[in-house]
């Protein structure tokens, strides 16, 4: 690795998945202990997809089908969306950090990235493993790309991409994820829940390294974090924020209701 940058680039490029999740981790590794350098000369240029294998196959949001969780094959296909989006989560996180390795910001804007890339990388596994121990895999199922979509939209602005990655989609897992845990107990998987457990509990993480990172960046340019949010939402995501919200939950993250209440289909009271 001669960088951080340019180990952040070979992972995201990589279409191995245990190799990409497997340098994720090492290059976070490495940079912890400030053995490598944030960017170097001979780093690799910045691919605009991620590597990926042949499958499983990218169709549009809609095609994507949802089933009961009350059945094996539910669950199942609950898990694989799960390990679809933990593995986008894996390329974003090392995407902010090779695509701004030259933004001045501090270093320990890196540190909170690639702690965020280790455990995208830890509950991708986490997920794998659990699908394959119900006799199934990633890639069995179609997926779609909307992730990725979102990211590259953000692709020539930091601040849009704080607003978008962690503060509109990584916080929409804060919302959900308490009702599927209950559900995979109901069903009696405790697996799997358990599996939705640590995500849960790192994912308000990711969104609060996400909203310090936003409101840095807010305070340095002098503006109004709450109002920046909601106009660079309306510029950058398609469709209204979907209630309900998990606000305490998202105000633990440092992301309060001014900033996301008046971007809702309907207006809350």
């Amino acid at each position: 690795m001669t960088s951080l940058r340019g180990a952040a680039t070979e992972a995201i490029a990589t279409a191995d998945l245990d190799r990409k999740t497997a340098l994720a981790q090492e290059a976070a590794t490495r940079w912890f202990e400030r053995r490598i350098s944030l960017r170097s000369p001979l780093d690799p240029k910045l691919s605009d997809r991620p590597g990926r294998p042949e499958k499983p196959e990218l169709v549009p949001p809609t095609a994507v089908k949802r089933r009961s969780l009350h059945s094996v094959k539910g669950r199942i296909a609950l898990l694989h969306a799960i390990a679809h989006i933990e593995l986008n989560a894996v390329d974003l996180a090392l995407d902010i950090v090779a695509r701004y390795a030259s933004e001045p910001v501090p270093h320990s804007f890196f540190d909170g990235w690639m702690q965020v890339a280790f455990e995208e990388a830890k509950h991708f596994r986490l997920v794998r493993d659990r699908l394959r121990a119900m006799g199934a895999d990633y890639g069995d199922l179609p997926a779609h790309d909307g992730l990725w979509q979102a990211a590259h939209q953000t692709r020539n602005d930091l601040t849009a991409r704080l607003a978008v990655v962690p503060l509109i989609l990584e916080a929409r897992g804060l919302d959900v994820t308490p009702s599927l845990q209950a559900k995979m107990r109901e069903t009696g998987d405790l697996e799997s829940a358990a599996v939705l457990d640590v995500i849960y509990n790192d994912e308000k993480g990711h969104v609060a390294i996400g909203a310090k990172w936003f409101r840095f960046l807010c305070a340095r340019e002098k503006k109004d974090p709450a109002e920046t949010f909601k106009q660079l939402v309306r510029i950058n995501f398609r469709g209204p924020l979907k209630p309900p919200f998990n606000d305490l939950a998202r105000a633990e993250a440092g992301l309060t209701p001014s900033f996301y209440r008046s971007l809702t289909a309907v207006s809350q009271s």
